[in-house]
């Protein structure tokens, strides 16, 4: 155990937060897969991120972070959405989600409150849990685009963590589970792929 690598054990590390996720995807059958395919997982994810939304505002009132944290803006058009590819999409995503996660550590770092330390403690642990999950998808060959740079605003107010983060899992990751479904899934399966509703 004392000469294991940091690299060895950042892949551990990985490897058990990815499972951890598919776990809590019920059934012990669950797979990246079924998450793409049945849509009542996404809408359950969904869900919680409201319900993680709500249970933070219900913490203390906190004042605003003496350090704003850095968020990515999650909307977009639906149109340029359209126009690219799942993996151009999957990149994307993984950019904003990046930059979120890095927000929540930032923000965990400067918060001693324990409701909002806990609150915080579960949205990192669904965020990374996506990043981790997206990056098993691939769709490309060869080397990745270099680097991200995603739009994005300072924020000093914990509740819009969590605005961004349900913003995100309701809009972008939605949509993009649901362009995986029309080109794998079979008709019927997770009841039916029609275009979800674009409400916030």
């Amino acid at each position: 155990m004392q000469g294991r690598s940091p690299q060895l054990s950042m892949e551990l590390n990985r490897l058990l937060l990815l499972t951890s996720f598919l776990l809590h995807m019920k059934a012990g059958r669950a797979s990246p897969t079924r998450l793409v395919c049945d849509t009542r997982l996404i809408q359950k994810y969904i869900g919680e991120a409201k319900d993680m939304e709500k249970k933070m505002s219900q913490c203390q009132a906190l004042p605003p972070l003496s350090c704003p944290m850095v968020l990515p803006l999650v909307d977009f058009s639906l149109k340029q959405w359209r126009t690219k590819t799942n993996e151009t999409k999957r990149q994307e995503i993984l950019c904003d989600l990046a930059l979120l996660v890095g927000a929540v550590t930032g923000a965990q770092s400067q918060v001693t409150e324990e409701c909002t330390g806990r609150q915080l403690s579960q949205l990192h642990r669904h965020a990374n849990s996506f990043l981790l999950l997206l990056q098993t998808f691939s769709w490309e060959a060869g080397p990745q685009e270099p680097g991200c740079s995603p739009r994005s605003m300072e924020q000093t107010h914990i509740t819009g963590i969590f605005l961004t983060y349900r913003q995100l899992v309701q809009g972008k990751l939605r949509f993009f589970f649901h362009d995986l479904a029309k080109d794998s899934c079979e008709q019927g399966q997770g009841g039916g792929r029609d275009l979800p509703p674009r409400t916030w």
